[in-house]
């Protein structure tokens, strides 16, 4: 039986896969061909040129050299100037700091002398008082806060929330227009002192600034004032008279029941307590008025 030669099985070979980065062409020649490359060549360039180093030429060696005498000359220049110029300026700004200390020594001067005289008016307003006052010189002086006065009274300290914050929208700060309802503000302390006065107190002080009749408690911003002095919380209220009867008619009328809703409804602290002795210092000024009384004309 005669076969057919047989042939060997065909095989075919796989294909080289294509690169990853096949499609990104442009990058890839970047990356194979730096930059580098174009700078040696512009080298080579340059030095087949004869282009390469100093200046070969009269002519070019000479601007050069012009131009390293000019920048040397501009350098020499502005040090020359700043060095003539540092002392002037030193100068100046030691006569300035001498201007300032002497305005500030001036205006220490005229505050003291501000001082002394509101001093002595104040001693002469007083002096005034005693010497129209007759009899009553004593009385006048401690209804007036001309002189300093102790004796036994109360003592009632007032001061904000510890959050400064919260309260409900009834209350007696209902109307108000602050935001901040756990502050004691200018009214709070005017309803403690009238409340303090008409439950018998004969001399009232806060803070260490005694109160007169004409005496102001106003808000500037967010601080109080009292005779234009601000105060800052807590604020201690010192009055003199008969402390069980003072504490107790403050308590109980209208202001001690305002402060106690404060305290109530905001958070406000406040301590009061009768004492056997409180000191409270003279007015810093007082006013000297006269008054002149009014006689009926005529009478039928």
């Amino acid at each position: 039986m005669c076969g057919m030669p047989q042939q060997p099985p065909v095989r075919s070979t796989p294909a080289r896969p294509a690169r990853p980065d096949a499609s990104m062409s442009l990058i890839t020649n970047v990356m194979d061909h730096s930059l580098d490359d174009g700078y040696a060549e512009a080298a080579a360039r340059k030095r087949s040129e004869g282009t390469v180093g100093m200046p070969r030429t009269l002519r070019a060696k000479l601007g050069l050299a012009a131009g390293l005498v000019l920048a040397a000359c501009v350098v020499t220049v502005g040090a020359a100037q700043a060095r003539v110029a540092a002392p002037v300026v030193a100068k100046e700004r030691e006569e300035l700091i001498d201007r300032i200390d002497e305005e500030t020594a001036a205006a220490d001067r005229l505050e003291e002398n501000v001082d002394d005289l509101r001093a002595e008016v104040g001693a002469r307003q007083r002096e005034a008082l005693r010497d129209s006052g007759g009899d009553r010189s004593t009385l006048m002086g401690i209804l007036s806060g001309a002189t300093p006065v102790h004796g036994p009274g109360v003592r009632l300290v007032v001061n904000d929330a510890e959050d400064s914050t919260g309260g409900g929208d009834d209350g007696p700060r209902s109307t108000s227009g602050f935001s901040d309802t756990g502050r004691v503000r200018d009214r709070d302390l005017q309803r403690v002192v009238n409340g303090l006065w008409e439950s018998g107190a004969e001399a009232v002080s806060i803070n260490g600034q005694r109160l007169t009749a004409l005496s102001a408690i106003r808000a500037a911003g967010d601080a109080i004032l009292v005779d234009n002095k601000p105060l800052v919380p807590p604020y201690t209220v010192l009055a003199v008279g008969d402390g069980e009867e003072l504490s107790d008619g403050f308590q109980n009328g209208a202001d001690g029941l305002y402060l106690h809703a404060l305290q109530e409804n905001y958070g406000i602290r406040t301590a009061l307590s009768v004492e056997d002795d409180v000191r409270l210092p003279a007015a810093t000024s007082v006013i000297v008025r006269t008054a002149q009384p009014i006689t009926e004309k005529g009478t039928s």
